[in-house]
């Protein structure tokens, strides 16, 4: 278990905290390994009936996540055959109970991806959501090339996938990638009131209700397992160094 994850339960709501503010939440293989242990303890018990991911604070340069953490990530995967970051993807597509993201500041990344698992998606007036992946010379993850385009139209995610823009709250809540919007200062009682609304429903309806409604899981693994190969011949091409090198030296990168 990490520091930086924080896991919680209250009543029948379990919440999984990003708890590294000082790197702007950026993920590590042991924070992975930690959501991905808890998501599937939540799976896997009767007594917890809704799960739901977030960070502290709301504006004031609060983050959701800023990503995969790049530097811990260069040191090479854990678990060669099943790594964390493969272990928490799988779990979050695999969860048959509801799942949901509090979004409290930028979401970056797998930050955005991730919540194209959840059930529902709450934002704060501040959050932004990017998926500048091709801008670090990698390609789409988490299965978000197929289920993006799904929730937000080809045209949208191909300018969220080719151009690194950015999509305040309001335009993401337009688009149907959130589900509500609220106020910084409220941000945080409102999702998680909304949470033990969830929490306390009827557990078989809310799982057949799931089931119904995300009803294509080996379409989505199959994309997945398409995105990771891309995924990882784009870590090791000159691309990719040279988007990290020029991203250090803040300059525009450069490629033959």
């Amino acid at each position: 278990m990490t520091d930086h994850i924080r896991i919680e339960q209250s009543d029948r709501l379990i919440t999984v905290t990003f708890n590294r503010p000082d790197k702007r939440n950026a993920i590590t293989q042991d924070m992975y390994q930690a959501m991905a242990d808890a998501v599937n303890a939540y799976a896997a018990d009767d007594k917890s009936r809704a799960l739901m991911i977030t960070a502290d604070g709301a504006g004031d340069g609060a983050y959701f996540t800023a990503g995969n953490d790049l530097q811990d990530f260069a040191m090479g995967p854990r678990g060669e055959n099943n790594p964390p970051v493969i272990q928490f993807l799988h779990a979050i597509k695999d969860c048959p109970k509801p799942l949901i993201a509090a979004v409290n500041g930028p979401a970056i990344g797998v930050g955005l991806t991730l919540t194209l698992h959840c059930d529902l998606v709450y934002a704060a007036q501040s959050a932004t959501f990017s998926a500048p992946f091709v801008k670090l010379g990698l390609v789409p993850e988490a299965a978000s090339s197929m289920l993006l385009p799904e929730a937000i139209g080809m045209a949208a995610a191909m300018d969220v996938f080719m151009t690194g823009r950015t999509l305040t709250s309001e335009e993401a809540l337009s688009m149907g990638l959130v589900s509500r919007v609220f106020d910084d200062g409220e941000f945080h009682s409102q999702a998680r009131e909304l949470a033990h609304v969830v929490a306390n429903a009827a557990p078989n309806a809310m799982r057949h209700a799931k089931a119904l409604v995300r009803d294509r899981n080996a379409q989505i693994t199959d994309r997945m397992a398409a995105e990771s190969v891309h995924f990882a011949n784009q870590l090791q091409s000159p691309e990719f160094g040279e988007s990290v090198a020029a991203m250090m030296a803040k300059r525009p990168a450069v490629y033959p």
